[in-house]
């Protein structure tokens, strides 16, 4: 016999079954887990949990209980998710780094700002904070919905009565389906005094709010910079908060800095952001630091970042900002549940549905208490009129058979209740006193008059409105404290680089990449003909290739020989002592190991109205506008793209009225307008500059609008000044003509720079030595000529480099030219200022 098939198989294509599956999903992690209820500012876990633990009786002035009581009461009562869920929330609720005002009063180790974990739950105890006691204060007045639990054995609140603003004043944070929410905490007293204003004007405006809360205060403190990004979130619900930790400088007994640290941003790991700073030192991408220490302990938080002597504690600072969560973004997403829908809501939005929220429970608490003042009053008023005849009930009680009948007759006999004849029935008869009765007229007298009351409050809503008021006053006076997050002006107004003098630099470059600042002013100036002063310690093999004058503010731009750019802050070099060998370029810049730094220009601002201009050692020249360079990536961007064969030489700032003179290593140069030059792009070849002879490269190019004289220096450290007239103009891509006739004595060029007689040079030898002279010693000679001794050099020495002072870039007026002996003939010692 066949058994009969009962299935019953529906057909449903899967993309409308995984469709209503993850709506399902959707709106049960929105509505069930992620997102807090705009009134109380709780998720369902956080508010199951208070609950259970306020009837558990965990009061603030009862005995601790151990946590693993209240995840198993939630869990078996409440919440049906994993334990972790449950205790994970609990511990949050705990900690004072987490949220502005705890909820929860904890005994045990909860975790720590470092990121240490809590212990078990059997290790750990808790109970409730005051404050919790008033967000739950009055539950059991009737002022909240309540829904079934999970198995319809018990029922829980869908919200707390909440007198304590704790959206806003906490906080909260989740990440639902396709939506999260991100509230930062606020100041409790802040908060009440807006919700205050907010009920003596409902049309107040966010900007009249924003005087009572002028931003977020984080429990970790710290600095918010800016004030636009709390005005966005706080009109449009969303925003960015640049949050920065709290950081000073002190100076120690061997007079170097210290930087201390007592505050870091909201939700940092402590311990990361060490790991981070220490990487970045041992990385060599900060410079200056000789020590991280973290000295904090119980009293409070102290890291302690030790400087070496010469180092800037404020760009040391800036770069910590910069490349660690020193300083981070807090965006603001004030999403939340309102009548079961997730919103974005403004400030004053949060503020009215939370006042809301107060007035509902107001009114629903007053509501039941005018009930139960109205049926204690029916009580009373049958027990006075027992007492008035209490003979007659005597004699009802002692002949009736039953309580049953004693009730109906007192019912019938007087024209009571039901209910009052049973609280006759139950009446004591030590309440038939003299005494007694005179309570119970004093009792019944109070209930009348609360009872006025209640309906007063009850008929008229600004009573309503002053009682909340007066609520949040006292929530105010019990819990409100000093603000901790101070909150300062945008960060366009407040620029580390405003903390840095503005000073002239030295800038030195050694063949090995190794590079430096220092003053200008280390330098004192020397009759031509001296010997100089050592300027840096070298080794065997290493020499100073290029030497430059930069202000702090400027930038630095880089050219790799390569076609390369990057660039730099002046300051962000490491700055070294006059015999140091200063920092390798590669931990300043990602350049790449074949690559070396062929040029360096400084620059103030980025605009279309200059031209960086670049020549090649093959005699290519091109011309690029300069707002082409402003946005470098940290691996560098392409400024000319050149062959295998060849690389860059040098680079200039043109304004497209310059004259271009090229010069060769052999002696030639030649000079043409810069409009023969047309602009091109960051990736373009570029022209002809120089028709070259076999053996012979480009050393240098000069790029003059000015009446100036041209210098020319050769290896063996002659050289001259001639006028710039003597170079005719002619088209770009000719051979040119002498400048410098090279021969043994002179050795070949090595630079060529227009120069005025005001300005002065620094000549560098490839071993080391410096020399600073003014140009006015140096006569203008013809341009076929040899020129004049202006170093004496060390057998085996030459010139590498020059470089130009201009005036104004020494700021030291009483330098003197220092002449002792013979001066040009014999030399004399570069000094030290």
């Amino acid at each position: 016999m066949a058994i009969e098939n009962r299935e019953r198989i529906v057909t449903r294509f899967i993309e409308d079954e995984m469709k209503d599956s993850f709506i399902n999903y959707s709106m049960s992690v929105i509505m069930s887990r992620a997102l807090p209820d705009v009134r109380d500012g709780l998720k369902p876990v956080h508010r199951r949990i208070l609950y259970a633990m306020h009837e558990q009786g965990l009061l603030p002035n009862r005995p601790f209980k151990k946590s693993a009581t209240v995840v198993g009461d939630v869990l078996g009562k409440y919440h049906p998710h994993g334990d972790t869920a449950v205790y994970d929330a609990l511990v949050r609720m705990v900690q004072d780094f987490s949220l502005r005002y705890p909820l929860i009063n904890g005994q045990g180790n909860f975790g720590s700002i470092d990121g240490d974990p809590a212990a078990a739950y059997r290790y750990t105890e808790a109970r409730l904070h005051n404050i919790s006691v008033d967000m739950l204060s009055d539950i059991e007045k009737e002022t909240v919905e309540f829904q079934p639990n999970f198995d319809d054995r018990l029922s829980e609140p869908t919200v707390l009565p909440a007198r304590v603003p704790n959206l806003l004043v906490n906080g909260s944070s989740g990440i639902a389906v396709g939506m999260a929410t991100n509230i930062p905490p606020h100041n409790l007293g802040e908060v009440v005094d807006a919700c205050v204003a907010m009920i003596d004007n409902p049309e107040i405006t966010i900007e009249e709010l924003m005087q009572f809360i002028p931003g977020p205060d984080f429990p970790t403190g710290g600095f918010i910079f800016g004030r636009e990004g709390i005005r966005e979130a706080y009109h449009t619900g969303r925003g960015r908060l640049r949050v920065r930790a709290r950081a000073y400088t002190e100076t120690k007994n061997n007079g170097r800095e210290a930087i201390i640290i007592t505050e870091i941003p909201f939700m940092v790991n402590k311990t990361k952001l060490l790991e981070d700073m220490a990487g970045l030192v041992r990385d060599k991408k900060v410079e200056g630091v000789s020590e991280i220490r973290d000295e904090s302990d119980r009293d409070g938080m102290r890291i302690v970042v030790d400087l070496k002597r010469d180092a800037s504690s404020e760009v040391i600072l800036n770069q910590f900002y910069a490349h660690t969560q020193l300083q981070t973004t807090f965006g603001t997403i004030s999403l939340a549940i309102v009548d079961n829908v997730p919103r974005v809501l403004n400030l004053g939005e949060l503020i009215r549905h939370f006042i809301d929220h107060r007035h509902n429970v107001v009114t629903r608490r007053t509501r039941f208490e005018l009930r139960k003042a109205e049926e204690r009053a029916h009580i009373l008023e049958g027990l006075k009129i027992a007492i008035d005849n209490l003979d007659e009930v005597i004699n009802i009680i002692r002949s009736s058979r039953t309580t049953e009948i004693a009730r109906t007759s007192l019912m019938s006999r007087f024209g009571l209740s039901e209910i009052q004849a049973q609280a006759i029935l139950d009446l004591r008869l030590a309440r038939l006193t003299g005494l007694e009765r005179e309570k119970l007229d004093q009792e019944y007298e109070e209930l009348i008059k609360t009872i006025a009351r209640l309906k007063s409050i009850l008929e008229s809503r600004d009573l309503r409105m002053q009682l909340i008021k007066e609520e949040l006053l006292e929530v105010r006076a019990k819990y409100a404290d000093p603000r901790r997050t101070e909150i300062l002006e945008d960060v366009g107004e407040f620029n580390i680089e405003d903390l840095i003098a503005v000073e002239e630099m030295v800038i030195t470059i050694s063949h090995l990449g190794y590079i430096k600042r220092l003053p200008v002013s280390t330098y004192r100036r020397q009759a031509r003909g001296g010997r100089g002063k050592s300027g840096q310690t070298t080794r065997e093999t290493d020499f100073l290739e290029h030497l430059f004058i930069a202000s702090t503010h400027d930038y630095i731009l880089f050219f790799t020989a390569r076609g390369q750019l990057h660039w730099l802050k002046v300051y962000e070099i490491p700055q070294a002592g006059r015999t140091a060998q200063g920092k390798a370029i590669v931990n300043l810049i990602q350049i790449d190991k074949e690559d070396r730094v062929a040029a360096m220009l400084p620059v103030r601002t980025f605009d279309d109205q200059h031209f960086v201009t670049i020549a090649t050692r093959k005699g290519t020249i091109k011309k690029t506008s300069l707002s082409a360079f402003s946005n470098p990536r940290r691996v560098g961007i392409r400024a000319i793209t050149i062959p295998e064969d060849d690389e860059v030489i040098e680079a200039k700032i043109t304004d497209g009225s310059h004259d271009v003179i090229l010069a060769t290593r052999h002696g030639q140069s030649i000079r043409f307008p810069e409009e023969k030059v047309r602009a091109m792009g960051r990736v373009a070849y570029g022209v002809r500059g120089i028709r070259l002879s076999s053996g012979d490269y480009v050393i240098g190019m000069v790029t003059t609008n000015r009446e100036a004289t041209l210098l020319v220096v050769s290896e063996k450290g002659l050289g001259k000044r001639s006028a710039v007239s003597d170079y005719r103009v002619t088209n770009r891509g000719g051979k040119g003509i002498i400048t410098l006739r090279c021969t043994p004595k002179t050795g070949e060029l090595v630079s060529i720079k227009d120069v005025v007689d005001e300005d002065e040079i620094i000549l560098i030898t490839q071993q080391g030595l410096i020399i600073r002279i003014p140009l006015s010693s140096v006569k203008v000679i013809g341009r076929n000529t040899s020129g004049v001794k202006l170093i004496n050099l060390n057998e085996g020495d030459r010139l590498v480099d020059v470089a130009r002072i201009v005036p104004g870039e020494d700021s030291d007026q009483e330098d003197e030219f220092v002449d002792e002996g013979n001066g040009a003939e014999e030399g004399a010692e570069l000094e030290e200022t």
